[in-house]
């Protein structure tokens, strides 16, 4: 097809057995995703597109039912040409997909809809193991945040070191993990969803997918319906919040109310858990961790409890109650005594409990008197838990005492910290950024001592947590700026890229070899080489 000498392909994918709703237009592959659902509106938001990598990559979608999309193509033209392109390619498309009430068309088993509402793409063998560079739940291998061996890039921007760039069906706040040869992220569609309107909470899906690690390409997606009654709505980070977890079984993933659900990695559910039917306004956040046959399920919002789950089929296994007021993931490490020890924070206390039984063996007053966000890191044998707006932000305890050690294992608290993004622990010295007042802090391990806090211009706020891979520390705001600050107690700031889709940046930065993950609200990005 020529528009205005512009050369441009597309391919009409059809829907499978759905009803078409308000049509949504996305053109990946520029500066910025832009979403329209009228021409109006389009030629308002098409003017300042920057092309990444010289080339437009147009696709109309069902936002109700995302995937597959309706149209896809792709061209390099001007602003002008675009909405051109957008006119006579994917509206005719739009409509005529609009104007039928129903479509149906024969399709092979394996692209058709699975129970449970899930949506196949393709499907593959399982991973046979691991990668030594999977980073295989939230914050990684260990929960921390460290790639010891990531060789991670520098610099990037629209134009250069991008790898890929895979538009999203949907919005979400949690990360990407990785394993062998997969990637495997979470995002909602249906309701509530940023830019797109309409929908009700009987509409809302959350969404596993599963995409190729090395090319980006969506391999599979996995929809679930919600359990109703839900939330009426999520503040600022949506329905998808919980990073999955994976192991070479299955990919867990924690969907609030709705349950645990464990899928193996051709994309069969295999088990699904209840948690708890409660809902929040904050929607839940912490993600599910492996340890041994377990999987460990923070549910404070749910029922205001801590649950094991036997990994291969969902059964409870122990139960931990009074979890209040707590969204941070637990991090399970070694006391200085050799014992493993699972930390929580909740509200006024942190916990150190047995991973196995869910035994209490200490807890210790925090004095931060709101809810805790933050996830703990773990040095020597030592917690750090950061926490709330004002007051006590951050302590130290040291692992492996009994009952109550306030007294004996507090080692310091201090005024300074954070409300949302978790810290990360390096060679002796903490290391965080606050999530409102664009500051990057770091302070001595020993005492708490604050050794620099230094503005990020230009910053906003930081939910996503840092990731320190490569001497670097990466820090990822809201708006796609990314801060890279030299792991050391000088500070350096060694570059700030900025990757804005002008969309939202709620989860956080992935390691992965010479590479990093970046998700957006709408995009998952894969810069380095």
């Amino acid at each position: 097809m020529d528009l205005g000498g512009v050369a441009t392909s597309f391919v009409i994918t059809p829907v499978v057995c759905q009803v078409a709703t308000k049509p949504l237009i996305a053109i990946a592959g520029t500066g910025f995703p832009v979403f329209a659902q009228s021409r109006s509106h389009f030629n308002r938001v098409s003017r300042n597109l920057i092309p990444l990598a010289g080339k437009f990559h147009l696709i109309a979608y069902n936002p109700r039912f995302p995937d597959p999309p309706l149209v896809r193509f792709s061209l390099m033209p001007a602003p002008f040409q675009l909405r051109t392109a957008v006119l006579l390619v994917c509206l005719p498309a739009v409509l005529t997909t609009a104007l039928l009430p129903s479509v149906a068309i024969p399709v092979s088993a394996d692209e058709g809809l699975s129970q449970n509402n899930t949506t196949t793409v393709s499907r593959q063998a399982k991973p046979s193991a691991a990668n030594p560079r999977d980073w295989s739940r939230f914050r990684g291998p260990d929960g921390l945040g460290v790639a010891a061996h990531a060789d991670t890039p520098l610099e990037w921007n629209n134009e250069t070191g991008l790898v890929w760039a895979t538009p999203l069906p949907g919005a979400g706040a949690s990360s990407p993990v990785t394993w062998n040869d997969r990637i495997y992220l979470t995002c909602y569609t249906g309701y509530f969803v940023p830019g797109v309107e309409g929908g009700t909470p009987a509409d809302l899906r959350r969404h596993l997918l599963a995409f190729d690690r090395a090319t980006g390409k969506l391999l599979r997606n996995q929809a679930v319906a919600a359990r109703l009654p839900e939330e009426e709505k999520i503040r600022d980070h949506g329905f998808a919040a919980s990073t999955p977890a994976v192991d070479a079984d299955f990919v867990y993933v924690f969907f609030g109310k709705t349950g645990v659900l464990a899928f193996d990695h051709s994309g069969r559910e295999v088990w699904r858990a209840d948690v708890g039917e409660r809902t929040h306004g904050w929607g839940s956040a912490a993600s599910p961790v492996l340890y041994g046959d377990l999987l460990i399920v923070n549910a404070s919002v749910e029922s205001d409890a801590l649950i094991a789950l036997d990994r291969k089929t969902g059964a409870e296994r122990w139960r931990v109650e009074g979890i209040k007021e707590s969204w941070n993931t637990p991090l399970v490490a070694r006391s200085r005594e050799g014992r493993q020890e699972l930390i929580l924070a909740i509200q006024g206390k942190l916990l150190g409990l047995d991973p196995v039984t869910g035994k209490s063996l200490w807890s210790c007053q925090t004095d931060i008197t709101w809810y805790m966000v933050p996830s703990c890191v773990v040095e020597d044998g030592v917690a750090y838990c950061l926490g709330g707006r004002s007051g006590v932000a951050g302590l130290a305890v040291r692992l492996g005492g009994t009952g109550d050690v306030t007294a004996t294992h507090r080692l310091w608290t201090s005024q300074k910290g954070t409300n949302v993004s978790s810290p990360i622990v390096h060679e002796g010295h903490l290391y965080w950024v606050n999530d409102q007042r664009e500051i990057a802090y770091c302070a001595k391990a020993e005492t708490g001592e604050v050794v620099y806090e230094q503005r990020l211009e230009r910053a906003g706020q930081f939910y996503g947590s840092p990731v320190l891979a490569n001497g670097r520390l990466y820090y990822l705001s809201r708006f796609g700026r990314t801060f890279v600050v030299a792991a050391k107690p000088e500070f350096e700031l060694l570059a700030t890229n900025d990757f804005a889709d002008r969309t939202l940046f709620n989860g956080s930065p992935v390691p992965d070899g010479k590479r990093l993950l970046i998700r957006s609200d709408t995009f998952l990005y894969c810069v380095g080489e």
